[in-house]
C-alpha cells in the first residue's frame, strides 16, 4: 500500500495579511463554521472589520442562542497587544464569548485565558486557537483548528446544555426528533452542513450569506412540519422584496410556497409545510425524507439567488 506524506505548511504561504487575506476568509460561513464545529458553536457573522470606539474588531458574530461574539485574528505567536485587543472588543460590545485565533498560544497567554475563564463571570467565555495548514503530497492546502484553552469543562458544559433529563417533555422530543435527522442525514451523505441539534422546535442551516439559513421546523400542536428559508436583520424587508421578484422562478422548481412577510415584525419567511407529527418515533423515516427533500432543494434553488442579492 502506497501512503501519502503529512507536510505542514506555514501559515503565510496561504495568508499573506491578516486583515485583508486571513480575515475575509475566516468570515465565509463554509470557513467560520469549521472554527464553529471544533469549538462545538453555531456561529454568525455579522460583519468584519468592525469600529468599535477608535478601534477595528476583526470580526463580530453572534450563536445559535444570540450571543455576541468576537473574534480576533493573529497570524503569529500571540502576544499581549492583542490580548488587550481582545478584551477591549469584548468589553465594548459586551460579548460573551471571545475567541483568539492565532498561529502559535504562548505558554504565558494560555494561562492568560484560564486565568479570565476562572476570574469572570460564568456566562463568559474566552477561546485560544491555533490555526494549521496541512497538506498530503502535492494536494490543496488544508486548514485544522486546535482549540488550547477555553473554559474549564467546556465540553461537559456544552454537552448538558443538551442533555434531556433537564428538559420538559415537548422539548425532549424535540432534541431527540432532530438528532435521529442529523444522524440520517449524515448516513445518506447530503451536501448540507449538519449542526448539532438543540432542544427546539426548530434546526438550522447555512444557505451561504450571513442574515439568511434553512429553518426546519416542527409543530407538535397541530402536527406539523415545515421547511423554510428565514431572513433576519435590518435588511430583512428588503431581501424579501428582491427574492420575491424571483418568485415564478422558485417556484417553478419548488412548487407553491408560503411568501412571509411579517409586517409586523423585522423577520421575513418563505416557507412550505406539511402534516406530520414528530412526537410519533414510527413517522420520523417518512418526516426525515422529506426534509431532506425540501432542505436540499431549497439550498439549490434559495443559495445562489440569496448570494447575488444587492442589500
Amino acid at each position: 500500500m502506497q501512503l501519502g506524506k503529512i507536510e505542514k505548511l506555514p501559515i503565510r504561504e496561504q495568508w499573506r495579511n491578516e486583515e485583508y487575506d486571513f480575515t475575509p476568509w475566516l468570515a465565509k460561513e463554509e470557513n467560520i463554521q469549521l472554527l464553529g464545529d471544533e469549538i462545538n458553536l453555531e456561529i454568525e457573522v455579522e460583519g468584519v472589520e468592525i469600529w468599535i470606539g477608535s478601534y477595528k474588531a476583526d470580526i463580530v458574530a453572534v450563536d445559535g442562542s444570540n450571543r455576541k461574539i468576537i473574534i480576533e485574528n493573529q497570524l503569529e505567536k500571540t502576544d499581549h497587544k492583542h490580548l488587550g485587543q481582545l478584551i477591549t472588543y469584548a468589553s465594548g460590545i459586551d460579548a460573551q464569548i471571545i475567541i483568539w485565533v492565532c498561529s502559535q498560544v504562548t505558554d504565558e497567554h494560555r494561562q492568560a485565558i484560564d486565568w479570565l475563564n476562572e476570574v469572570t463571570r460564568s456566562d463568559i467565555s474566552f477561546f485560544a486557537c491555533e490555526i494549521e495548514l496541512w497538506r498530503i503530497n502535492d494536494s490543496i492546502p488544508a486548514p485544522k483548528f486546535n482549540i488550547v484553552a477555553s473554559p474549564n469543562d467546556w465540553t461537559k458544559i456544552v454537552k448538558a446544555s443538551g442533555e434531556a433529563q433537564t428538559l420538559s417533555d415537548t422539548k425532549k422530543a424535540h432534541l431527540a426528533f432532530w438528532n435521529s435527522f442529523k444522524t440520517f442525514m449524515e448516513e445518506s451523505e447530503t451536501p448540507l452542513k449538519m449542526r448539532q441539534p438543540r432542544a427546539q422546535h426548530w434546526y438550522t442551516m447555512a444557505i451561504g450569506r450571513s442574515k439568511f439559513n434553512i429553518s426546519l421546523t416542527t409543530n407538535t400542536q397541530s402536527k406539523q412540519i415545515g421547511c423554510e428559508v428565514y431572513i433576519r436583520g435590518e435588511t430583512a424587508k428588503d431581501a424579501f422584496s428582491q427574492l420575491f421578484m424571483y418568485k415564478d422562478q422558485i417556484e417553478s422548481s419548488l412548487g407553491e410556497l408560503e411568501w412571509q412577510e411579517l409586517p409586523d415584525g423585522q423577520d421575513c419567511r418563505i416557507k412550505v409545510v406539511r402534516s406530520g407529527d414528530s412526537k410519533n418515533e414510527s413517522c420520523w423515516s417518512d418526516l426525515h425524507i422529506w426534509l431532506k427533500e425540501k432542505s436540499e432543494n431549497f439550498y439549490q434553488v434559495f443559495s445562489p439567488i440569496i448570494k447575488s442579492l444587492k442589500l
